[in-house]
């Protein structure tokens, strides 16, 4: 009986052991389980994508700026300690919420810690210590990816034909590094192509300069006159790209690229009137303005109730006689003012690049119009007129271009990755006549005028001669004192006769400035005079 419980037991642990031994054989000829247990050892940490960069016309570089520096995170060797003096402030939160971690992970120091028996890989940096043209090229998120402007319209075409490089460590159950098993870097070797800009280099810096020391809170705007090509957009205030979130803390509007925002317009919309009294043939117009004038029961004044006395077209351009250009409004009629003012692009949504466009404003509409008190508001630029920097630069450029306009752009196409040659040129700039040569003609010797003896008088001393117009906006809001806040603007062109430039000069939710629009757009001109002299 005894003998037949040991064969039993034996019999029962014999069938155990073959089962056990036969799991163990499934388990181990599993390829599927061998990838798993894999998995569980080997780290794989990706470095930032090799992206393509952006250039301005000349192929100089805007981005791919100088190099930053990835430091390997190991478990349980005091890396919390050893990398904490060599993090950014938010690198350092990084590194204290992952100090417990299991696995290993990169973090950005500020050097090469490589002598310090730390696994350190060096990258090409994004941005420029001091950044150029932030709000047009955007941002990239914590993945290397496009977030807004440029880069994140431009983002596959950045990134679609690089790589990215990646480190591996094998690790045990700790996450420590297995003995003799090294970090591995693998290298792509390989960088996206890059895209090529209207931008040009010199002069975005230059106005960025200029933005910096007079403008609070607006932008500057530069266009190639014959092409329609932005060499300079400079948008105030700025931020840094590499640390979005102070910006979005701040709530300080930099993060809103002014140049496609629409705004109250003022008198700087009064040269469309005056194109369309000069295709009228109501030149000879003229009027008494006594500082004040009334329609349907309502009082509208010129600047400081000043009275311009009899004022024609051209002086009251000149001198941007509000009451003068009221009148006109109501013999122009409204639906003509419509008209004019939409194939001068207002009212229009002007596309930089696919999914990157400019606000479209607002242009009342004929129906509207036919109410006298919205055809007065929109005759000096109130009313419900609401504009972008881009369509008041175009505006004006079509005038200086002798009346051709011309869709503004900032892409010259894909290019290659070192930005020696376009390789995929972009569409080639729309263009349509706005108003005739004849007309074009007379409005710019009006514009010169504006400069040499009316409102935009500081700009009269810059070399070469310039024209353009000025624009004082209300806004109908009003700041704590009680002060109006104001839109103020300035476009024109340089040089007077031959013109190679359009400028725009705007100066938004202002109550006071450290310079008006005129003396900053004499600014650039000079910049722009020495840097083609230089």
């Amino acid at each position: 009986m005894r003998a037949k419980r040991v064969i039993a037991l034996f019999a029962a642990a014999l069938l155990l052991y073959s089962v056990v031994l036969g799991r163990l054989f499934i388990t181990a000829s599993n390829r599927e389980y061998g990838q798993t247990a894999m998995a569980q050892t080997v780290t794989t940490l990706t470095l930032s994508p090799r992206r393509g960069d952006f250039f301005d016309r000349n192929g100089n570089n805007l981005t791919g700026y100088g190099t930053e520096y990835y430091a390997l995170s190991i478990p349980s060797e005091g890396s919390y300690t050893r990398l904490f003096d060599y993090v950014s402030y938010r690198e350092q939160t990084l590194l204290y919420q992952r100090r417990n971690a299991t696995t290993p992970f990169l973090v950005q120091v500020s050097t090469d810690l490589t002598d310090q028996g730390i696994y350190t890989y060096a990258r090409t940096g994004r941005y420029w210590p001091i950044p150029v043209a932030v709000h047009l090229l955007g941002y990239l998120d914590g993945d290397g990816n496009g977030v807004s402007g440029l880069e994140l319209t431009c983002n596959e075409q950045l990134s679609d034909s690089g790589g990215a490089d990646y480190v591996q460590c094998i690790t045990n159950a700790s996450g420590q590094l297995m003995e003799e098993q090294p970090p591995r870097l693998t290298e792509t070797g390989t960088q996206a192509n890059g895209v090529m800009l209207t931008l040009d280099l010199g002069i975005q810096r230059a106005c960025e300069a200029i933005a910096q020391q007079t403008i609070q809170k607006g932008c500057i705007l530069v266009m190639e006159r014959r092409t329609g090509r932005i060499l300079a957009s400079s948008s105030m205030p700025v931020f840094d790209p590499d640390n979005v979130a102070d910006s979005i803390e701040a709530n300080d509007t930099s993060l809103l690229n002014r140049p496609l925002c629409a705004f109250n317009v003022g008198s700087v919309f009064k040269p469309v009137m005056a194109a369309l009294a000069l295709e009228k043939d109501m030149g000879w117009f003229t009027w008494e303005c006594t500082g004040s004038t009334e329609i349907n029961g309502h009082v509208y004044h010129c600047a400081g109730n000043t009275a311009h006395g009899m004022v024609n077209l051209d002086s009251a351009l000149t001198e941007s006689c509000n009451c003068y250009f009221i009148q006109l409004g109501q013999l122009l009629g409204g639906k003509a003012i419509q008209e004019i003012a939409a194939r001068f692009g207002f009212g229009e949504t002007q596309t930089l690049a696919e999914g990157l466009s400019a606000s479209a404003g607002n242009l009342p509409d004929a129906n509207t119009l036919q109410n006298k008190g919205q055809l007065a508001g929109i005759s000096f630029g109130q009313g419900e007129l609401l504009a972008t920097p881009l369509q008041v630069l175009s505006m004006m450029n079509a005038i200086a271009n002798d009346g051709v306009f011309l869709d503004p752009s900032v892409l010259l196409g894909a290019c290659t990755a070192d930005g020696s040659r376009v390789i995929d040129p972009a569409e080639q700039t729309g263009q349509r006549k706005a108003i005739s040569d004849s007309v074009a003609g007379r409005l710019q010797g009006m514009l010169r005028r504006v400069v040499e003896e009316g409102t935009g008088r500081a700009a009269s001393e810059v070399p070469g001669g310039a024209a353009g117009k000025t624009g004082t906006a209300q806004t109908g809001r009003y700041a704590e004192d009680g002060t109006e806040i104001m839109d103020l603007w300035f476009a024109g062109w340089y040089p007077d006769e031959k013109p190679n430039y359009t400028i725009l000069v705007l100066q938004d939710t202002a109550t006071n400035t450290l310079s008006s629009c005129t003396e900053i757009f004499a600014q650039v001109c000079q910049a722009l005079y020495w840097l083609e002299n230089s």
